[in-house]
């Protein structure tokens, strides 16, 4: 059995191949407002990628072995940080962006120096703690605009002759933030965290006899994740311009973690982007059953969970190994009976 070297032609053209497939994707995407004409479309093009910047976040956290229930928690700090920043203290969207994205980081790390103590059902429950007191305190809190939210909060400001005030604008600028951000994380999963990451993912016990320090790592991870949501929640507070406590809560935590999954888990960039753009997609075509969209939202959870579990990418992955696996069984079993009938 001959093995294929790393420099392989069979490598370099997979590598060759997708590389053109990121390229042309991208290309789509910058050539999309001038491609499409519907303002709806251009709308969710722009909340997907809001999402897939949230799912990024989500699977960041499981690259290290930790599932949290209150990954809406940063996007809600890094939202209502900025939009008090700009209504209350009249600063610019520019200067918010960097400001709020550093006060969730600061959040986070006093929270992950607490949360990240220890791993598994306890980390769960005290992330989705988190979640619904950002949601509370967003809520009971006057200053922050109480239960009915935070109104006209301002857009960006122009940049040259171009103005915030279409759709477009806001397209480029999230789209400009979600490059960037995936190639950060791309440089952090290539690098040595990315291995040590993957490392703790598949055995805890193990790394730490390496002289992993879990802990630290882990924080590490949970104040990247957190910084991630803080730059979409910012973003999403001067693009709705108006947010109200109860986007930030539970629910919209399970949909981040369900961009992750149904893309695919073993895919930190590209599984999230597939499953934030399906479930960003696919929930507005069920507009006129929106009561009972959460319940078509949960059978479609198990139903990947059960059928599913490697996500869309991961199914797709495996599907050769199914087949040829199938198309083996059924050789023997031919063998078999060809040999019988002759004994």
């Amino acid at each position: 059995m001959v093995k294929h070297s790393i420099n392989s032609p069979t490598i370099n053209g997979k590598k060759a191949a997708i590389y053109a497939l990121i390229c042309a994707v991208l290309l789509v995407l910058i050539l999309l407002p001038f491609l499409v004409k519907s303002r709806y479309l251009i709308h969710l093009a722009i909340m997907s990628c809001i999402n897939i910047i949230l799912g990024l976040s989500f699977s960041l956290l499981f690259s290290t072995g930790l599932i949290t229930l209150g990954a809406a928690a940063p996007f809600g700090i890094g939202a209502y940080a900025s939009a008090t920043l700009a209504t209350k203290f009249a600063i610019p969207f520019w200067i918010t962006l960097p400001f709020s994205t550093a006060i969730t980081g600061l959040v986070a790390v006093a929270l992950g120096c607490v949360f990240c103590r220890t791993a598994g059902a306890t980390f769960v429950i005290l992330t989705m703690l988190s979640g619904l007191v950002v949601a509370q305190v967003a809520g009971q809190i006057e200053f922050f605009g109480g239960w009915g939210g935070m109104i006209n909060i301002p857009r960006p400001g122009p940049i040259g002759s171009m103005e915030f005030v279409g759709k477009e604008p806001y397209y480029y600028l999230i789209l400009i933030l979600l490059i960037l951000i995936a190639l950060v994380l791309h440089a952090l999963y290539t690098s040595r965290y990315g291995r040590v990451w993957k490392a703790i993912k598949l055995s805890p016990h193990l790394a730490e006899t390496l002289g992993i320090n879990l802990y630290r790592y882990r924080v590490l991870a949970y104040v990247i994740a957190a910084l991630i949501s803080g730059i979409a929640g910012c973003f999403y507070a001067h693009y709705a311009r108006t947010i109200l406590p109860d986007t930030f809560g539970g629910w919209t935590s399970i949909l981040i973690q369900l961009y992750a999954v149904l893309g695919g888990l073993e895919f930190p960039i590209f599984g999230p982007a597939i499953g934030a753009v399906i479930m960003t997609f696919v929930p507005e075509m069920l507009r006129l059953a929106k009561e009972i969209e959460p319940i078509i939202t949960g059978v479609l959870l198990l139903i990947i969970i059960l059928f599913f579990p490697g996500g869309l990418l991961g199914t797709i992955k495996r599907l050769p190994q199914l087949v040829s696996g199938k198309t083996q069984t059924r050789q023997t079993q031919d063998g078999a009976s060809v040999n019988s009938k002759h004994t």
